[in-house]
């Protein structure tokens, strides 16, 4: 990977980290321009109390000055102000009194597999890692990778368009502006009304939905990524980003599944002259953007299918870590639905993918040196329909 990115921290610990390596000198960065997608993660209708706690800020500690990245590696740390709350339970120090313990399995979670992996008599370091808190500091990292992507023409953008069963009606051009203003991230009135019942129903009952998003991003160039070798191509690094966002348990790109029900002739994206006829385009993007393991020029479109939040206001049955009796499984302040912030964090793993594979292509050190590879770039592809 050229762009690079390492998060540390716990869930109820004192903050978040992430560490950026491989950005160029010379993008214009400030804190206000990751706060703002910070604040858009913690929003959507179905968020628990944690969301009323904290406001996230990211304060940048290095690799930037005077509003400029400066090519060294970008660190970042968003404070947990829950951390107050937490501060025995969660010291780095050894403490005298006694510390509870999570030993009640929550189905679902990564607590059954990760106390048997490392050995402890302790849900909590399992818990606290595998928190989907640590997913702000992928929406940090994604920050600034969606900076570099604006120099390009790169914008990226999700809504939902599923919560607990209920779709959207099928539209053409979305309008991003009605999403940012919905509470689920949804274009459709009627889906969103609906959603939103859905989700107050799943709360009476102590129960939690999921539901799927969508990742759109407008403006990327022909030939990011590659055909000639399995971890290379822009497909399996988008797959593998998004499949590692807590509770996503499905991925597709463009049509995805429903193109296995169709006919070769059905499936594919007719390729056309463009009007100007300075290039190629298809006619459709069944596809999401991306053949062969590279980019085509059509929008990339990425669905991921979320589960619901394991964590239960009215626990599933389970087993006692320390007994091995049956029990109620331990209940954790959690949210009801994620899916409209987890259609965030969705944006902030693509634009990571995209920035790594821009300057995988284009190359160079400073801004201004990946932009005139770019330009360069484009010139040749316009230049082969001129001669």
């Amino acid at each position: 990977m050229v762009f690079n990115f390492l998060t540390a921290g716990e869930s109820h610990g004192k903050g978040l980290t992430s560490i950026i390596e491989g950005m160029v000198a010379g993008l214009p960065l400030a804190e206000a321009d990751i706060d703002r997608d910070l604040a858009r993660r913690q929003g959507g209708y179905g968020r628990g109390g944690r969301m009323k706690i904290e406001h996230d800020h990211a304060e940048i500690l290095s690799g930037v000055r005077h509003g400029q990245t400066i090519g060294s590696p970008i660190s970042l740390f968003i404070r947990n102000r829950d951390w107050e709350n937490w501060q025995e339970d969660m010291s780095v120090a050894p403490v005298n009194s006694p510390v509870t313990r999570v030993t009640r399995l929550r189905p679902g979670h990564a607590d059954m597999a990760g106390t048997l992996k490392y050995g402890f008599n302790d849900v909590r370091p399992v818990l606290e890692r595998a928190s989907a808190r640590e997913t702000a500091a992928r929406v940090a990292a994604g920050s600034v990778a969606r900076k570099f992507l604006d120099q390009f023409g790169i914008a990226i953008h999700s809504h939902v368009i599923a919560i607990g069963g209920r779709h959207l009606r099928e539209a053409g051009s979305i309008d991003w502006e009605k999403v940012e203003a919905s509470p689920v991230r949804c274009t459709d009135p009627e889906a969103e009304k609906e959603m939103k019942a859905i989700i107050d129903r799943a709360r009476g009952n102590g129960d939690t939905v999921g539901g799927v998003f969508e990742v759109v991003a407008d403006g990327v160039p022909p030939g990011l990524g590659s055909h000639v070798h399995w971890d290379r191509k822009l497909s399996t690094r988008l797959v593998q980003a998004i499949g590692s966002i807590n509770a996503v348990k499905g991925i597709e790109t463009g049509a995805g599944f429903a193109m296995a029900d169709l006919r070769g002739s059905q499936a594919h994206d007719i390729i056309v002259s463009s009007p100007d006829g300075l290039g190629l385009r298809h006619t459709s993007n069944r596809a999401g953007g991306v053949e062969g393991g590279m980019s085509n020029g059509e929008p990339i479109i990425v669905r991921a299918a979320v589960k619901p939040i394991a964590t239960l206001t009215k626990p599933l049955p389970s087993v006692d870590l320390e007994t091995g009796r049956p029990a109620e499984a331990h209940v954790e302040r959690s949210d009801i639905c994620v899916v409209p912030a987890a259609g965030v964090v969705g944006e902030a793993m693509v634009a990571i993918v995209l920035a790594d594979a821009v300057l995988e292509k284009f190359g160079g050190d400073s801004l201004r040196e990946v932009l005139q590879n770019y330009h360069e770039y484009l010139k040749s592809i316009e230049a082969r329909w001129t001669k």
